[in-house]
């Protein structure tokens, strides 16, 4: 007899295992994560039936995608009251999706106010729950480890901290994989300068690159702030990275200048050839440090999310590169700080080559504390092997 992937059952290889494995994905930064994740997976389990929550990163990869993380993504206290409807019914879907599916082991990746509502309901029902890139309990909602010892089977943490906050803390035996992005940033392909620039239709000025996050709700807050020192940098080239689940239409209204630019899902080929950078905060403060590249962090929010936020949370910063060093390598500018006079000054400081050393020397302490590269495929190794 031949199976599906056209072995006959007398020579499939023993590693094929037929497992299904229900991964839920709720953001760009989750999409990239997964994606590799997957990569991983099919690489110690090549039978492997994936369906999943995610985006097109993760539809490239293989399996089934369920619904794309544009339509899940909704950031903020005040945002997620006016699109509560919309959100129980992806909770809805996704439950019937699971009894449907049947998978052996559910991997839940970040996105912690969908993951661990479906996660109480799926524990209940005897699913095995593996968690990949811990929710950030540390910083708000610490309440949340109680969920978690009862619902979740395996947690994976990325963030070298987060092991001693698990288990020395609240005695929950996690992981420590490293940092995915490692791994992504190290597999990008390397395009030369001149290759890029003219494949692009950039002119020679060195780059600014404007990072201005992925949900229409943060880049409507932060580009056009970002954008108003443009004058003042005559010596440079602005480039916007357009993240994959927005249209250049959307951005369109922001760019009023020839000075800037637009790359449509390009954020690493950009930052390979940035000078510095401007950053809404999040995953990409990372990539860019990593990636070597000066940066100011940007964040604005909605009036009564920042609000409630600012009185919830107490970390001091809000960029994980100031986070896992603990000091203050990169300019936080949120809220109120986030002027243009302000994102000006700190702009041309880190263009100064006695400030850029710091910074990149720094840089250099950050990726060492991250652990080193195989996150994704250590931690598909470790849920393949529960499984067995």
């Amino acid at each position: 007899m031949v199976d599906s992937f056209g072995h006959s059952f007398s020579t499939i290889p023993f590693n094929y295992l037929f497992m299904k494995y229900y991964i839920i994905a709720g953001e760009a930064s989750g999409d990239l994560h997964g994606s590799n994740l997957m990569k991983s997976i099919y690489q110690e389990d090549p039978a492997a039936n994936i369906r999943f929550w995610g985006g097109d990163l993760m539809q490239n990869v293989g399996g089934t995608l369920v619904k794309h993380y544009r339509d899940l993504a909704f950031m903020g206290f005040a945002e997620v009251l006016f699109n509560l409807k919309t959100i129980l019914n992806n909770i809805k879907l996704c439950k019937s999706d699971i009894l449907a599916f049947q998978p052996d082991v559910l991997v839940f990746i970040d996105y912690p106010g969908f993951n661990l509502r479906i996660a109480k309901w799926s524990k209940a029902l005897g699913f095995k729950n593996h968690y990949y890139i811990s929710p950030q309990i540390w910083a708000w909602k610490e309440s949340r480890i109680k969920e978690i010892k009862r619902d979740i089977d395996k947690m994976y943490v990325i963030l070298p901290f987060e092991k001693t906050f698990y288990e020395d803390k609240h005695h929950f035996p996690v992981a420590f994989v490293g940092h995915p992005l490692i791994d992504a940033i190290q597999a990008h392909p390397l395009v030369d300068d001149v290759t890029f620039r003219k494949a692009n239709e950039l002119n020679d000025l060195p780059i600014i690159a404007i990072l201005p996050g992925s949900r229409k709700q943060e880049i409507t807050k932060m580009l056009s702030v970002m954008l108003s020192v443009v004058d003042d940098f005559k010596g440079y080239q602005f480039v916007i990275a357009g993240a994959p689940s927005q249209d250049f239409s959307f951005y369109q209204q922001f760019i009023t200048s020839d000075n800037i630019k637009f790359l449509s899902n390009k954020t690493y080929d950009l930052l390979q050839h940035a000078t510095a950078a401007l950053v809404t905060s999040g995953t990409a403060t990372l990539e860019t440090a990593l990636f070597k590249v000066p940066e100011v962090v940007c964040y604005k929010g909605n009036w009564i999310s920042y609000q409630i936020a600012k009185r919830i949370i107490t970390l001091k910063y809000i960029s994980l590169v100031n986070l896992i060093m603990d000091a203050e390598v990169v300019t936080e500018l949120i809220q109120e700080d986030c002027t243009s006079s302000r994102i000006k000054q700190e702009l041309d400081k880190i263009l100064q080559a006695d400030h850029r050393k710091k910074v990149l020397d720094n840089y250099a302490i950050l990726e060492e504390k991250l652990g080193g590269k195989g996150a994704s495929s250590t931690t598909a190794r470790l849920i393949v092997k529960e499984l067995k």
